[in-house]
């Protein structure tokens, strides 16, 4: 049965496009899967300039969709009303060179982790550049190499650092608050997720599983394996519905869990074709039954409509 759960590789991309948002199979753990329905992509910003090769996306749970675009050295706003998307501000900064994943701060404000630089950025809710995240703590064995983070509602950022192979929980005075390390058999993490009730969940691209660590947890623990379901998972998201988002960068589609491990379905496929993706690099859960994919190899921002 697991066999029938099998991504759908770039050579069938193209060919079975008119099934590819719905999957390739039926969920075989979950009564009800969750499925994807294809919107109008998103490919330029107000004045035309198309977006080039966008690693992450981020929504502020109102109205503000941030789209880091990488290849173009700039973060693009966009202003979400239902499932209207109108291009907003560009934000270029010197110190932000290379912008590699964008989070809403609760106060407006953005942060930007810069691929190059390895910093995290803080900048106005007008995009003017702040300062930058300098971790205080006392025994630290080596330099922080955050890889991916997130924003709690408190302002905390959530950072997996793997320079020290640990997620650590820094507090708006650059404060350590809490560090939970990574499991010794842990193979390249590669991004991390937050609910609202601060539960990590962690996403192994290697090792193709999700691990989990709740508030009281002082390690994190296997919640799902992933291993018929991706080739090379990169990006991680959960929504306010208790739904865990897994880009498959190598495969193209999206996976759904349960925040108990439960699978719920796979969905897309490589290709170009709109409802399609090609290593899809970051993902946003937007307003209520839609989701943010920033579709790399194809130069745009994915949107889809989630339903069950």
């Amino acid at each position: 049965m697991r066999a029938s759960r099998r991504f759908i590789t770039a050579a069938f991309g193209a060919a079975l496009w008119s099934a590819a948002v719905s999957g390739p199979g039926p969920a075989v753990r979950a009564a009800e899967p969750v499925r994807l329905r294809a919107l109008p992509s998103l490919y330029e910003d107000g004045k035309g300039t198309g977006l080039r090769a966008p690693e992450s996306v981020a929504f502020d749970g109102a109205k503000r969709l941030a789209v880091a675009d990488t290849g173009n050295g700039r973060i693009v706003l966009f202003d979400v009303a239902g499932d209207k998307i109108t291009p907003g501000a560009e934000i270029r900064l010197p110190e932000i060179p290379s912008p590699l994943q964008a989070r809403f701060a609760p106060d407006g404000g953005l942060l930007v982790l810069d691929g190059r630089l390895k910093k995290i950025a803080r900048l106005t809710a007008a995009g003017a550049f702040k300062s930058y995240l300098a971790v205080q703590e006392e025994s630290a064995r080596g330099p922080l190499m955050p890889r991916s983070f997130r924003v709690a509602a408190d302002g905390a950022i959530v950072l997996l650092d793997v320079g020290q192979g640990r997620v650590v929980v820094v507090g708006p005075d650059d404060r350590v608050r809490r560090q939970i390390p990574f499991p010794k058999d842990a193979r390249g993490l590669s991004d991390l997720a937050l609910d609202a009730r601060g539960t990590v969940y962690a996403l192994e691209s290697v090792g193709r599983r999700v691990l989990v660590a709740r508030p009281d947890d002082a390690a994190f623990a296997p919640l799902a394996a992933l291993q018929a379901d991706v080739a090379f998972p990169t990006a991680l998201s959960v929504d306010g519905l208790g739904r865990l988002a897994i880009a498959d960068q190598t495969g193209g589609g999206i996976v759904f869990l349960g925040t108990d491990g439960s699978f719920r379905g796979r969905q897309s496929a490589m290709g170009w074709k709109e409802g399609l993706l090609r290593s899809p690099s970051g993902l946003a859960a937007g307003p209520p039954g839609l989701l943010f994919v920033a579709d790399r190899g194809n130069n745009r921002v994915a949107v889809f409509a989630v339903s069950e």
